[in-house]
């Protein structure tokens, strides 16, 4: 009951909003009727007005406070993106200039490589040119021996026949002397023959030569390729070294937002529990009244006493309307702005055409007929998170930036402490620093250990040795954060595949919850982070956060009527008991103002 008064308290600004709507809906048209009523109700609605009327100071007082520190964080976030896009602009920049110095050096040692591909071949053009050369020479000189031999001989025989009748001395003489010139010439021949074989062989080592140095200008080019890569692989990993660098300077930026956003909502959490004055009467929880009751309760009316309040019948004006077509229209127009969407606000206010149409209804009972719709649909979603007999149970705790998760894992790990449950907690968010020592604040009051690993590093190989060491100590449940994540970022979330398919290699039924945490201040947008976690981490279960700050709160009857996820807790501050089970038919009514 407690948390009922605290959530009504909290939800007052919506609720106002929907009583504001309905009072205007049942004026436009409506018909006044007088009614009987006890003297001790009418006396409990004095009380109730006078204690709405404080309640709703403080509200105002804490919503000037709150929009204050949220008009400084938005103008503290729009720096920040003006910032990073000037980064982002910068990088790719740079990005682009280290692309096109990366063209230059391959088009300089391209253009190298065919100059020196020209000379290489001119080079071979010229050694062949010059073997030929030697091998006309050679045959030249073969061809001039041969005839220097033909013409000895056919001087020797002219001679010796000459000189043969002359005397055979002188033939002998002649006769030897041919025989030394043909020996000559077979000498010069064979020079001759040697000197061919030398310049062949001297062509062919040249020829080898030459191939040889082709190849080594080749093992060069290759070599200087390589190492052109290597430079490339070198800027390369200093530009992701710069996105790293980039990345964790916005991670900082976050964490400071988020530090200002915790700050100013401490600043309002003080505010709105600042102490009434002594004189006045202690605030109930009731909401603020309708202007048409303020305008009842200013009816002259004589006092009675207190026997006349406990026995006697008073009389009060209330305003009825008929319900037709018109006043369904602008039902849905106000369902709508409650956030519940268009499709739940159509089948809400079906519903309670049924059976009602031609009826005329006055605020409370159309209050009444929405929370008993608004209950009927929820209550087959309310449920808790169910636990498992297998430890250790592992429970994945995802969601965008700042929805609550690292909040949200500190509380449940206190309550399933303190209801006799061993828990290990795993600070999975290790590009935001202060997430983890946020979670480590939270274990030091819980007496729950915290697993940690270096800033940046990656969080599936910390889920796995988490999952190794819960159940080496034998945990009953090991709660997992991550970083978080936008949807419409497809490389974050592949981040988080990663981390499930790594866990399943320790356990191929963990994770066996997984959390979805909302931030019920994003409106309908939750409805689209719920469809694409839920296709990409398989969601069993939703946890709304912030209903204390400046959401509607009919996103969740939303969530509700299109998913049917079970919603496992609500949160409305961030005190410990600030999160507790939901429950449909107390949220109903604290959504519509009724008591």
């Amino acid at each position: 009951m407690a948390f009922f008064k605290k959530l009504k308290e909290k939800l007052f600004k919506s609720s106002s909003k929907i009583d504001e709507g309905l009072d205007a809906i049942v004026s436009d048209g409506g018909e006044e009727e007088v009614v009987e009523v006890d003297g001790a109700d009418q006396a409990d609605a004095q009380l109730a007005e006078d204690s709405a009327a404080e309640l709703a100071r403080l509200a105002a007082e804490a919503e000037a406070a709150k929009a204050a520190a949220a008009e400084e964080a938005r103008l503290k976030a729009e720096e920040d993106a003006k910032a990073a896009a000037q980064a982002e602009a910068a990088r790719l920049e740079a990005e682009a200039k280290a692309a096109a110095e990366r063209q230059a050096e391959a088009d300089v040692a391209r253009e190298k490589a065919e100059a020196e591909a020209a000379a290489a071949e001119a080079r071979r053009a010229a050694e062949a040119q010059a073997a030929e050369a030697a091998r006309r020479k050679a045959e030249e000189e073969a061809k001039a021996a041969e005839a220097a031999r033909i013409a000895a001989e056919r001087e020797a025989a002219e001679a010796a026949d000459a000189e043969r009748a002359a005397a055979e001395i002188r033939a002998k003489d002649a006769a030897e002397r041919a025989e030394l010139e043909a020996q000559k010439a077979a000498e010069a021949q064979e020079r001759a023959k040697a000197e061919a074989e030398r310049l062949t062989r001297e062509a062919r080592e040249a020829e080898a030569a030459r191939e040889a140095e082709e190849s080594r200008h080749a093992q060069e080019e290759a070599e200087r390729a390589e190492a052109a890569e290597k430079a490339a692989q070198a800027a390369e990993d200093a530009r992701i070294e710069a996105e790293a660098a980039n990345a964790a300077r916005l991670a900082e930026e976050a964490k400071a937002a988020e530090d200002a956003r915790l700050a100013a909502e401490d600043a309002a959490r003080i505010a709105a529990e600042r102490p009434a004055p002594q004189d006045v009467i202690q605030p109930m929880t009731t909401l603020a009244p309708s202007a048409l009751d303020e305008a009842e309760a200013e009816a002259p009316e004589e006092r009675k006493g207190l026997l006349g309040r406990l026995f006697n019948r008073e009389k009060k004006t209330v305003v009825r309307r008929t319900l037709d077509d018109d006043m369904l229209e602008q039902l849905e127009e106000l369902l709508i702005t409650a956030d519940m969407g268009v499709d739940t606000a159509l089948r809400v206010t079906a519903n309670i055409a049924e059976g009602n149409m031609g009826r005329k209804l006055s605020v409370a009972e159309i209050k009444g007929l929405l929370a008993d719709e608004i209950t009927r649909i929820m209550d087959g979603v309310a449920r808790p998170m169910p636990l498992y007999a297998h430890k250790p149970q592992v429970v994945l705790v995802v969601g965008v930036n700042g929805s609550g998760k690292t909040t949200t894992i500190g509380k449940l790990a206190s309550q399933f402490k303190a209801a006799g449950k061993s828990v290990v907690i795993a600070a999975g968010d290790t590009f935001r620093a202060a997430a983890v020592e946020q979670l480590q604040v939270w274990g030091d009051r819980a007496g729950v250990p915290v697993l940690t690993a270096a800033e940046g590093s990656d969080p599936a190989s910390l889920a796995f040795d988490a999952m190794e060491q819960a159940h080496k100590d034998g945990a009953d449940l090991l709660m997992i954060d991550t970083a978080g994540r936008l949807q419409n970022r497809a490389d974050l979330m592949e981040e988080l595949s990663k981390i499930v398919r790594v866990i399943r290699k320790k356990d191929p039924d963990a994770p066996h919850n997984t959390l979805l945490v909302l931030d019920a201040t994003t409106g309908q947008n939750a409805l689209n982070q719920v469809k694409v976690f839920q296709d990409l981490a398989d969601v069993s279960g939703l946890v709304m956060t912030k209903l204390d700050g400046t959401a509607k709160g009919g996103v969740l009857v939303a969530l509700a009527d299109k998913f049917g996820l079970p919603i496992h807790a609500i949160g409305v501050g961030e005190q410990i008991d600030d999160l507790a089970p939901f429950d449909p038919q107390d949220f109903a009514k604290a959504l519509v103002g009724l008591d």
